[in-house]
């Protein structure tokens, strides 16, 4: 059994990391509110922009003139991971679960043959990946530096990416990022960034209606407009995932903060009962000695 000096020792150590967490937990909370808006305030400009996107690109038919981010380059050999993390740890299983799904991905592509590379947001995915897939690590963003997203964080990634696009160095990109639900719920997610995928203009809707869809004249033509549109909207979804990433880690810590501001009570609770059953044996044994020498005498 551990000595009463031991068990306070550990009390008081137990106690300033419980003061500790409780002030992460406080700074996490605000920090959310923030970032959260800000994550809120980018979905509705990313999914206008997805859908003129996707409005555009069903009146234009993919060809060798077309956009090589609309085309692609004809195969899917190559594969880009963007995996976006934190910079900082003790945000739970936020850094964790965008990982695992990278993981998953890298080894279904690899089971598939294809060669795939890695582009790394934040130090904490690079610290992962690197143990399994070193080779594969091509750059790593570090974004420690920045206190507060802006869009010209997230254009520097997206033209980084073009860039190798154009000179050939994959066919296919993707991105990981972790989608803000809650303060509980943080969804891993990845999206295929490059070719840029266009879903179909949905018109069932209109014609049940009984209308007919919108007639569009576009100047310039719809491929001009995608040639100018089609990297924009790469930086504004990696923006987005940037934002979507930053309100998540802030929940996951606020969450993970909390947890452990409870347990560390609930350590406490359990060692000062240890200490003071310790200590009343102690005093116990003291008088049984006292006594007993007492009678001898």
């Amino acid at each position: 059994m551990a000595s009463l000096k031991a068990l306070k020792v550990r009390i008081t150590s137990v106690k300033s990391t419980q003061k500790i967490t409780k002030a992460m937990k406080m700074v996490a909370a605000a920090k959310l509110r923030r970032a959260q808006e800000a994550a809120e305030a980018a979905r509705p400009y990313s999914e206008r922009m997805a859908a003129v996107m996707a409005s555009l690109g069903s009146r234009v038919t993919v060809g060798p003139e077309s956009p090589r981010l609309l085309a692609g380059t004809g195969k899917d050999q190559v594969h880009l991971l963007v995996v976006c993390s934190s910079e900082r740890g003790l945000a739970g299983a936020f850094n964790t679960n965008i990982v695992r799904l990278a993981r998953k991905t890298i080894e279904r592509l690899v089971a598939e043959g294809k060669t795939v590379k890695l582009l790394l947001v934040g130090k904490k995915a690079r610290a992962q990946l690197a143990r399994d897939h070193r080779d594969k690590i091509i750059e790593t963003v570090d974004m420690t530096h920045i206190k507060r997203l802006a869009f010209s964080d997230a254009l520097s990634v997206a033209e980084d990416v073009v860039h190798r696009y154009e000179a050939g160095e994959f066919d296919v990109a993707h991105l990981f990022f972790a989608r803000f639900r809650s303060a509980l719920v943080q969804e891993p997610t990845a999206l295929q960034i490059i070719p840029v995928p266009l879903p179909k203009v949905e018109t069932d809707t209109v014609a049940q209606a009984g209308g007919v869809p919108a007639v569009v004249e576009y100047e310039p033509d719809e491929e001009a407009i995608l040639a100018d549109l089609l990297p924009r909207n790469l930086a504004v979804q990696i923006f987005r995932a940037l934002l979507e990433n930053a309100a998540s880690e802030q929940g996951s810590r606020m969450t993970a903060m909390d947890n452990a501001t409870r347990n560390a009570g609930d350590m406490i609770n359990r060692l000062t009962i240890t200490y003071n059953r310790t200590r009343q044996a102690a005093i116990t044994k003291e008088l049984i000695e006292i006594i007993s020498g007492a009678e001898a005498i």
